[in-house]
């Protein structure tokens, strides 16, 4: 997780860092004292024991007061450069009594960048000041007493210098890291928010794409209807009320009952083409069933009636379809079933639905004749629809059909649509 340009770890290293500047002084302070009680000795005068404790104390008050204050004023400040600088004088003075105390000063070395104003030359300077208390204390204790003391305290001061250098461009090396670590992460926060859009607006654009195909079908299926009622229902009527109208102005009994046998032929033409066009638009098999079942009963039945062995294989988790596409595939597999009965002579047929995530797949494949589906004609002579009608369907629905055939090897039709769920 990333938040305000830091991450998680680094929120808890700063905040355990927070509570070290807080606390760590009274601890250092408190370590201080008790070391430099168990060496009484080393303060051996009466007045340097009472200048300690005072001392101590006002290192405390300082604390406590600083604990109160400083928490109102975050971040380099002026007061806080002045409670830095009282802080030094106190653990320096402190470290001239005892050199227990330098462990007081070293403060000095973990919050000059939080206290001090000015920039990085006195943010040097702070903890430069705090290691000349601390060398003193390496040599000895102050003050010296001889030239070697003195030359121990100048390598010393050096030493601690050149080590608060390193570590300090170390630490300055890792804040960079973590910033442009940061930086990095918000990066790709930030695309992989302008992905997830992306992907949203994409399904969402789908989704539109997908209903449009479907209210595109819906027109070119009224089309087809009303081209189909004009051509056959529409004319079979008007050939029907030509026929009645003679009868009703003939004489002849015989040529009457001729012109009403016709009439009579008609209207059963006509209610034949009335009951296909009915069937294509609500398939009755998917009335009180789901498409899988659907397909096993209407495999089965085909298998009965053909005296082939059929199969049906359901693969994948099943899902309440959109009847629009329940209805193009329950079709497609009755066309593609009707073409092997007719044309493949086959011995085996099998019939797999399956559900693969966002899109649905129906698979018919015998083991028949074959053919070669670029010779194949466009319809199939017996008033159904041939590939091209089995395709249209498909494409109807945003969904494609294809056909792999060769003379001797059997068929396979493979149609994928889009999986549209049924709106509940």
């Amino acid at each position: 997780m990333q938040t305000g340009g830091m991450t998680a770890a680094d929120t808890d290293i700063e905040r355990r860092w927070e509570l070290f500047r807080r606390w760590g002084p009274y601890g250092l302070l408190g370590g201080a004292t008790i070391l430099s009680a168990a060496t009484a000795e080393l303060m051996p005068s009466t007045a340097e024991r009472y200048a300690a404790a005072v001392l101590v104390l006002a290192a405390f008050a300082l604390q406590l007061y600083w604990g109160r204050a400083g928490r109102s004023r975050p971040g380099p400040t002026p007061a806080g450069a002045v409670y830095y600088t009282l802080r030094w004088a106190l653990g320096f003075a402190l470290t001239w009594l005892n050199p227990f105390f330098a462990f007081y000063a070293v403060t000095g070395y973990f919050d000059a960048d939080k206290l001090l104003p000015g920039g990085k030359r006195w943010q040097r300077a702070g903890p430069f000041a705090c290691s000349v208390a601390v060398a003193g204390s390496q040599a000895g204790g102050m003050p010296f007493r001889s030239g070697a003391q003195w030359a121990l305290f100048a390598g010393l001061l050096v030493v601690n210098n050149v080590l608060l250098t390193v570590i300090s461009d170390l630490s300055a090396q890792e804040e960079e890291r973590s910033r442009v670590r940061a930086a990095t992460i918000a990066e790709l926060e930030r695309t992989n928010a302008a992905l997830q859009q992306a992907l949203d607006e994409n399904a969402a654009l789908h989704a539109q794409l997908l209903l449009q195909a479907r209210e595109a079908g819906i027109a070119d299926e009224r089309r087809r209807l009303a081209a189909e009622i004009h051509d056959t229902i529409a004319q079979g009527l008007t050939g029907i009320i030509a026929q009645l109208q003679v009868v009703a102005s003939t004489p002849d009994p015989a040529a009457a009952h001729e012109h009403v046998r016709r009439a009579a032929d008609l209207a059963r033409h006509s209610l034949g083409e009335a009951r296909r066009a009915v069937q294509n638009l609500a398939p009755v098999a998917l009335t009180h069933d789901g498409l899988p079942q659907a397909l096993e009963k209407l495999v089965a039945r085909w298998s009965e009636q053909n005296g082939v062995r059929a199969d049906f294989t359901l693969t994948g988790t099943e899902e309440h379809l959109h009847a629009e596409v329940s209805a193009t595939l329950l079709r497609i597999t009755q066309e593609a079933l009707a073409n092997a009965a007719r044309h493949a002579s086959a011995s085996r047929v099998g019939v797999t639905l399956s559900f693969m995530g966002d899109e649905v797949t129906l698979d018919v494949r015998d083991d028949g004749r074959g053919f070669d589906p670029l010779t194949l004609p466009e319809r199939t002579g017996t008033g159904g629809f041939g590939l091209d009608g089995m395709r249209a369907r498909a494409e109807r629905i945003a969904g494609s059909l294809t056909v792999e055939s060769e003379p001797g090897y059997g068929t396979a039709v493979s149609a994928r649509v889009p999986l549209v769920r049924h709106d509940r």
